[in-house]
């Protein structure tokens, strides 16, 4: 059995040289640490790591990537996704390999309080993202290649290694046709097609030419690689480095386990490890190593950094929103208008850009705007590329489609992804373009994801205040935005914060509390004026912050006049009844009016009465409380 040492030699390969035989060794090093780790942890995906060393081992060692080990978020590191996240002892052990991780650490493999998770995260900081849900790292990608290419303009390249069963996932091939779409020839993507999936064959099995064939019709270039064949490798890496025009592809055959006779490319072993006694016998058959020997990354190429210059509006905006206006009209005014005071900002729009009026700022600032069409799960992962770069995405769609990118939506959280989502065309009160439109599970949805915030203006300058909070605010932020014109019921003046909440209305007297957000807080305040007129006194607040409440002013509230009705446009489960109940538990009577029945086509008047969010509603509810 090897012991380990701290003494290392390190080998740097020159690329003049054919010196096959040392990329060997280093493979082989890397399956020690990989059988190592994975049979210290009593678990992990063996075979997987396994079947990829080769081609990682040549990407890392042989000068392709370009990295400086001691500065991760160097500008002009060339980037590694791995989107087959549960390969992530071969990541560990490559960086092991690198002199980044010692043998012990390595043990340490899956252990509560190590960096060295079940599937990479930030913790570890040799990511770009945290991976393992199976689809999203192709995108990712995208975001850090469609950096350099048209933003930052540097020259590193971006490497993502995938499974060949997640090349099921629709969303890879989102990722393909925008990075074929946008020419992003700085892009590698690396299939390691081992034929194995978790349950048997993969769609496709050995069959290199069906996945050629996909790709080339989607415009990318590719190569079929030998993925054990270390010469080839090589080769096939060095083309890769002269890869023009297109984005590329290396399409490599491989077998599950490699290395490994006991578990090579047989069923079965997928996420299982081998026990002791069969470690210590596949570590004897792997042959000498030398566990002193650790690969030299080459260095990227060196830049300079130049200021970016800061245009400092000032505070009062120069927007006019009248008396009446489109709050998300004024979500692209407002973006446009704020651009220069954050010039780290960058739109992302689903096709919709003229609905979600992101295209005021494609207009002003074509080259920071990316096109994503309809293609919403992409976008997010793109928009997490982005971010991973220390730009500022702006992402927009209606609320409705951010459902589907969900998965896309709690990975970025867990990248601790700086990405700030708008959301329009939320609640029955879109209209009669109808319910498969509707945002109405977008605040439930959001509301669960750890650390959100979540903004629901209610006017133009609202909107206007509130970008702005959500550009300077790091972390995922989503703004809903109503499709209809509001009254203009704020000031360029009027501050808002996140956490915060506007009392409109209030008196000694109040006998209720009635609290909207977005469309129905004009309902409240029509609610409000009616009652009044009938000697009933209520106080409206519009809770403009969903994510994180405004407690205190919701406490006072519910002291002070015992009964809260909440009035929202979206579905009761997950929406703002519930939070604010939650706040209020034991304080107060809350009574939820929220979207229950199932939503239909119709004017915006008759849907808030069907669903009975309106005045009408509110009004008689009072009358039988108080």
């Amino acid at each position: 059995m090897l012991s380990f040492r701290q003494n290392f030699a390190f080998i740097s390969i020159n690329m003049s040289q054919n010196n096959f035989l040392v990329l060997q060794n280093l493979a082989k090093l890397i399956r020690y640490f990989i059988i190592k780790s994975t049979t210290a942890a009593g678990s992990g995906h063996l075979t997987s790591s396994l079947s990829a060393v080769d081609l990682m081992t040549v990407l890392f060692f042989k000068g392709f990537f370009r990295f400086d080990a001691e500065n991760p978020d160097y500008r002009n590191n060339d980037r590694l996704i791995f989107s087959k996240g549960h390969a992530a002892p071969l990541l560990y052990s490559l960086w092991t390999a690198a002199g980044k991780i010692s043998e012990k650490e390595l043990l340490t493999l899956r252990q509560f309080g190590s960096r060295l998770e079940g599937h990479p995260m930030p913790s570890f900081p040799f990511i770009e993202a945290a991976t393992g849900s199976l689809g999203q790292g192709l995108s990712v990608g995208v975001g850090l290649a469609l950096n350099a290419k048209y933003l930052d303009k540097l020259s590193y390249r971006t490497y993502v290694l995938l499974g060949d069963s997640e090349i099921a996932e629709g969303s890879v091939w989102e990722a393909i046709e925008i990075a074929a779409y946008y020419k992003l020839d700085n892009l590698i993507g690396i299939i390691d097609v081992n034929r194995l999936g978790q349950r048997g064959e993969t769609m496709h099995g050995y069959n290199l030419r069906a996945y050629q064939k996909k790709l080339a019709a989607f415009g990318w270039n590719t190569i079929i690689v030998d993925g054990h064949n270390i010469q080839k490798i090589c080769i096939a890496f060095e083309k890769a480095k002269k890869n023009k025009g297109r984005p590329l592809m290396l399409i490599a055959k491989t077998l599950k386990g490699k290395g490994v006779k006991l578990v090579e490319n047989k069923k079965g072993w997928h996420g299982k490890v081998l026990n002791a006694a069969e470690a210590e016998k596949a570590i004897k058959k792997l042959g000498k190593i030398d566990a002193a020997w650790r690969g030299k990354i080459s260095a990227p190429q060196a830049i300079k950094i130049k200021k970016t210059t800061l245009i400092i509006k000032p505070a009062v905006s120069a927007l006019d929103f009248g008396n009446k206006f489109s709050v998300r009209k004024a979500y692209g005014l407002s973006l446009t208008e704020i651009y220069p005071k954050y010039p780290e900002i960058v739109a992302l729009d689903a096709e919709v850009s003229n609905s979600t009026f992101a295209e005021i700022f494609k207009e002003k600032y074509p080259k920071r705007f990316f096109e994503m069409f309809i293609a919403e799960q992409n976008m997010v992962g793109v928009a997490l590329g982005l971010a991973r770069r220390g730009k500022i995405p702006f992402v927009s769609t209606f609320g409705a489609f951010f459902t589907r990118a969900f998965d896309q939506i709690r990975m970025s959280r867990y990248s601790n992804a700086n990405i700030k989502f708008v959301g329009s065309h939320v609640g029955v009160s879109i209209g009669e373009d109808g319910p498969s439109q509707m945002g109405l599970e977008d605040i439930a949805m959001f509301r669960t994801v750890l650390n959100s915030v979540i903004l629901y203006p209610a006017d133009g300058w609202a909107m206007r205040r509130l970008v702005e909070k959500a550009a300077k605010h790091r972390g995922i932020v989503y703004l809903r935005s109503t499709r209809n014109e509001t009254p203009i019921i704020y000031s360029a003046h009027d501050v808002f914060e996140i956490g915060g909440s506007r009392v409109l209305k209030s008196s000694g007297d109040d006998k209720i509390t009635l609290i909207g957000a977005g469309i129905t807080l004009f309902e409240c305040l029509a609610a409000a004026e009616e009652m009044e007129q009938c000697g009933i006194k209520a106080r409206v607040i519009d809770l403009y912050s969903i994510k994180p409440l405004d407690e205190k002013t919701l406490v006072k509230a519910a002291l002070e006049t015992k009964i809260i009705i909440t009035v929202e446009d979206h579905f009761k489960e997950g929406g703002i009844g519930e939070a604010v109940a939650a706040v209020l538990s034991g304080k107060a009577r809350v009574i939820s009016l929220a979207v229950e029945k199932m939503p239909k086509s119709g004017k915006t008047a008759e849907l808030l009465n069907y669903e009975e969010i309106s005045k009408a509603t509110i009004v008689k509810l009072v009358k039988s409380v108080v």
